[in-house]
């Protein structure tokens, strides 16, 4: 599993890439191969509000539809669009081409509550054992 070093992680398999007040969201490595071919989003819209643990949107792929739990809160200030056209961009590059959202956070320290690398690479080693 790819686990970027200048993300931070949730339990939800979010990453969150800190750009000073704003942010940008997407989906891990791990959990894009957990949902299979994603072959749907539904993002919020331009200034839309998000609330930290509130859906700000669905995935859907061929084995599971989802809500997406918001990392953060704050507003979101650009949706990609590319991957509402070809959402196959969340599997083929969950960290570039298939990020999701950018956000302006109400408050940057909000990012402490978030998963280092180290300790979202130890959570999902958990994840592996339990289902083998």
């Amino acid at each position: 599993m790819d686990v970027p070093k200048n993300c931070l992680y949730t339990r939800d398999h979010l990453w969150v890439r800190p750009e000073g007040s704003r942010a940008v969201v997407g989906v891990t490595d791990y959990y894009q191969e957990e949902l299979g071919e994603v072959v749907l989003l539904d993002l919020p819209e331009i200034d839309s509000d998000i609330s930290v643990s509130a859906s700000f949107g669905i995935i859907e792929s061929d084995r599971m539809v989802s809500d997406l739990t918001a990392p953060l809160t704050g507003e979101v200030v650009e949706v990609n669009l590319d991957v509402i056209d070809s959402p196959e961009l969340v599997n083929e590059d969950p960290y570039g081409d298939g990020w999701l959202v950018r956000i302006e956070m109400d408050d940057s320290d909000q990012t402490e509550i978030l998963m280092s690398p180290e300790e979202y690479e130890d959570y999902i080693s958990g994840l592996v054992v339990q289902e083998e």
